[in-house]
C-alpha cells in the first residue's frame, strides 16, 4: 500500500515537473511565487503566517460549529485527525533505512579512502556553498522549484541536442580531471593499511 502511494506520487510530481498537467504546474508556480514574495519581500515571518493560519482555520471551524448547533445543521466534517501504528511503523522503517544508506555513503566517502568519489563529493560541496553564498535560503529554493518546473520541459523538447553538448562538455571535464590527476592526485601518497598480524 505504501509503495503504491509513492509511486502514485512520483506519477504526478513527474505530470506536475513536465507539465502535462498545466493547471497543476500553474497552480505550484503561482503557490510557489506567492510564498517566497510574502516571506522573502514583504518581509513576513515563517512562524507568524502558521499562527495567523491556524488562527483563521480555529476562528472558522468554531463560528460553524456554533452556528450549526444553533441553526441545526450538521457539524463541520472533519476526518478522523489520526494516525495508525502500522502507518507510523511503516513510516519509521522507510526513515531508518533512508538513514542507514545515507550513512554508509557519508561513511564509504569520509573514511573510504577512494580519493576520486572523496573529490567529487568535496568539489559538489564546496559549488553549493559557493552558490549558497549568494542568495538567502528560502530564494534558493525558490530558484530550485522554477529551475525544476523549466529546465526538464525543455530538455524534453530539445533532447537530443542537449546530449551532444552535454558529452562535449563531459569529455573537456574528462581530459581536465586526468590531467590533475595525473600532476597533483597521484603525487599525494596513500596511507598503508596495516595488516592484522597473528601472534
Amino acid at each position: 500500500m505504501f509503495q503504491i502511494v509513492i509511486k502514485h506520487a512520483q506519477v504526478k510530481l513527474t505530470d506536475v515537473i513536465l507539465w502535462r498537467k498545466w493547471t497543476h504546474s500553474a497552480a505550484f508556480l503561482v503557490v510557489s511565487t506567492a510564498l517566497w514574495f510574502l516571506f522573502e519581500r514583504a518581509g513576513y515571518n515563517l512562524l507568524s503566517f502558521m499562527s495567523n493560519v491556524l488562527l483563521l482555520l480555529i476562528v472558522i471551524l468554531f463560528c460553524w460549529a456554533k452556528s450549526a448547533s444553533i441553526l441545526n445543521r450538521p457539524l463541520p466534517p472533519l476526518p478522523n485527525l489520526e494516525i495508525s501504528e502500522e502507518t507510523s511503523v511503516k513510516a519509521a522503517d522507510k526513515m531508518r533505512a533512508w538513514v542507514n544508506y545515507a550513512l554508509s555513503i557519508a561513511h564509504d566517502i569520509a573514511v573510504g579512502g577512494n580519493w576520486r568519489v572523496f573529490l567529487k563529493v568535496a568539489t559538489l560541496l564546496w559549488v553549493i556553498s559557493y552558490i549558497g553564498s549568494f542568495f538567502n535560503f528560502l530564494t534558493l529554493i525558490y530558484i530550485c522549484i522554477l529551475v525544476s518546473l523549466s529546465l526538464p520541459v525543455l530538455y524534453d523538447k530539445y533532447q537530443s541536442p542537449i546530449d551532444d553538448k552535454l558529452s562535449v562538455a563531459y569529455k573537456i571535464a574528462r581530459i581536465q580531471y586526468e590531467k590533475i590527476y595525473s600532476l597533483v592526485l597521484q603525487k599525494i601518497p596513500l596511507p598503508m593499511k596495516k595488516e592484522k598480524t597473528t601472534e
